[in-house]
């Protein structure tokens, strides 16, 4: 759909010729648009709420400038995942209006303040598993949710773990994040009322098979409620955390405080407190 198309379907929203719900059909099929290396998703937002993600593994400086050119022409906060600081400088010579997280590896162009709303608890392991609950985390808090993190509560010291239940049962959705053998999100999945997403990582000695084990052991999860994402996508584990957290948020999030008020109690229960 061109602009002169495009223009007269608004005209016709205007005089009452279309509906709404009909104008906001047609603009969910616009068409992408083709840079010859790309095919540059300029309207996914219409559709899913959020732009296109930019994934920079395996594309030059030149493609990925070539894409955040167009899709900055059209949106805020727009996510380059694993990005190095060379991909950084590259996007900069586009646009000085993004940021960088060098620990996620990820750049925000055209960062925008959101208000943030609910509650995902991301939980690490260890400290090694940190880049990816990073990576978890900078996206669910660039797509307008509050994170809590909780870092280095792995079960080789489970007081610590309990040590922070309290945050862990105001949350909306638990993503954890682990490597080694990845028992953690069976006792996250255990002691929670909210939804799970595992994040099995690629930290770990010889038999961890580059993580492997910790997503067989993710995927045989005891606990109810524990769902799996691939290895070392903390991308993919915050952008399905938001979705979670936004439709708590939206319907039930009463309902889940609830029930996180009810684990609580017997969890304290259980420890005689």
């Amino acid at each position: 759909m061109d602009s002169d198309n495009l223009k007269a379907m608004l005209k016709q929203v205007q005089s009452g010729q279309m509906d709404l719900d009909t104008a906001l059909h047609q603009l969910k099929k616009l068409p992408f648009e083709d840079i010859g290396y790309a095919k540059v998703d300029t309207h996914r937002c219409v559709r899913n709420g959020v732009p296109e993600v930019i994934y920079c593994e395996g594309k030059t400086i030149p493609q990925i400038q070539g894409i955040v050119e167009i899709l900055s022409q059209h949106h805020c906060n727009i996510l380059a995942t694993r990005a190095g600081r060379e991909v950084f400088d590259g996007i900069r010579q586009v646009t000085e209006d993004s940021e960088y997280h060098e620990m996620a590896r990820i750049v925000v162009v055209k960062p925008r303040s959101l208000e943030k709303v609910g509650n995902i608890a991301v939980i690490c392991a260890g400290t090694s598993d940190i880049p990816v609950g990073e990576e978890a985390a900078v996206t669910a808090e660039a797509l307008g949710n509050q994170v809590n993190r909780l870092y280095d509560v792995g079960v080789a010291g489970i007081h610590r773990l309990l040590g922070v239940c309290d945050d862990l049962f105001r949350a909306n959705v638990a993503v954890v994040v682990a490597g080694m053998e990845g028992a953690l999100a069976s006792v996250v999945g255990g002691l929670v009322s909210c939804p799970v997403i595992g994040v099995p990582t690629s930290v770990g000695y010889g038999a961890s098979f580059g993580g492997i084990a910790a997503l067989l052991s993710m995927l045989n999860s005891c606990a109810s409620g524990v769902s799996v994402v691939n290895i070392d996508n903390g991308f993919g584990a915050g952008y399905q955390s938001s979705l979670i957290n936004k439709i708590a948020v939206k319907g039930g999030a009463g309902e889940l405080a609830s029930d996180a008020h009810e684990s609580e109690h017997k969890f304290k229960v259980a420890k005689g407190s």
